[in-house]
């Protein structure tokens, strides 16, 4: 397995417990970050006066320490937490204000997303929380745009994910954007996870009746990959998946949460994280490889979605780096 090198210091999270917590939201963090292959990270718990929390079925978990720990953390996040609908402890909201006024990286998963709006972190943001209580959060909070649609939204230095597994899905997403995709994706295979779920794939899918199963569409998203350094339309698509293209579409949508064109333009940007960190192939090479097209069009795209540019990335995550 891919180790990193130990950070001087490392990376501090503070995972906040309330209660009752989560149990499940509570050990995403945990199996991600605090990791013995991953010492650039130290992951610590913390709760109210440092007393144990309750979680549903009876279990209490013991935490790490008190509310100091916010104090020191670079990044703090909230798992989800079930009893959202009451206030918090004045003392919590000012420990979250305090990290947030001075520049932490703010989390939440699932019902979190509640606490970080009691304490104004997502005024004027985006986010999203579990798809049953997105209305009640955008109720509650008219100041925080609440984005139902989504699996969980990176406003930079906030980010928050919807229900329970989709905080699976942002934590690895933040390992990405830390250390790259090979990293991210050896942390997913440990952990028996899908490696990249985009953020603006769906929450909650219902399946319409298909004429096909999902075998046929996995065989053309195979294809698809294999094909990306080639140009591939939605004709194309639908003519391997032996449909027309108007149910094709309908039916990969359903089935990946995101359109054909969409989802293999995520793919092309990955295949080009892949080989800016593997290779020391030119950019224009990286370009034609992907599928991206010209060199030009690589930079373009490449620092909409990851915020570099690909020689930037190379020398963050390459294998030099």
């Amino acid at each position: 397995m891919t180790v990193l090198p130990a950070a001087a210091p490392p990376h501090r999270i503070a995972v906040l417990l309330l209660d009752p917590v989560l149990p499940l939201d509570t050990g995403i963090p945990l199996q991600v970050f605090g990791r013995a292959s991953l010492p650039a990270y130290e992951v610590t718990t913390a709760s109210l006066g440092g007393r144990p929390v309750r979680a549903p079925g009876g279990l209490t978990v013991s935490p790490g320490g008190g509310l100091g720990v916010l104090a020191d953390a670079d990044t703090v996040m909230v798992p989800g937490y079930a009893r959202h609908d009451a206030p918090l402890d004045p003392a919590v909201l000012d420990a979250l204000r305090a990290a947030d006024g001075r520049g932490a990286r703010m989390v939440s998963i699932c019902s979190g997303a509640f606490a970080l709006a009691q304490a104004g972190v997502l005024d004027g943001r985006r986010a999203t929380t579990h798809w049953a209580s997105c209305a009640k959060l955008a109720e509650r909070y008219p100041r925080v745009t609440v984005d139902p649609d989504v699996l969980y939204v990176d406003e930079g230095r906030v980010l928050t994910s919807a229900g329970v597994a989709a905080g699976i899905d942002l934590c690895l997403h933040i390992l990405r954007r830390d250390h790259g995709s090979a990293v991210a994706n050896t942390v997913a295979r440990r952990i028996v996870a899908a490696p990249r779920r985009e953020g603006e794939q769906r929450q909650f899918i219902e399946y319409a009746d298909a004429p096909c199963g999902e075998d046929v569409l996995s065989a053309t998203r195979a294809w698809m990959l294999a094909q990306l350094h080639e140009p591939l339309t939605v004709a194309r698509m639908a003519a391997h998946a032996r449909m027309s293209e108007r149910g094709f579409t309908r039916h990969f949508t359903a089935q990946t949460g995101l359109p054909p064109l969409r989802w293999l333009h995520a793919q092309r940007v990955d295949r080009a994280k892949q080989l800016l960190e593997s290779t020391d192939l030119p950019v224009d090479e990286v370009a034609a490889r992907s599928g991206l097209g010209s060199a030009a069009n690589l930079r373009v795209h490449f620092k909409r979605a990851t915020r570099l540019a690909p020689l930037a990335y190379r020398k963050a995550f390459g294998a030099a780096g």
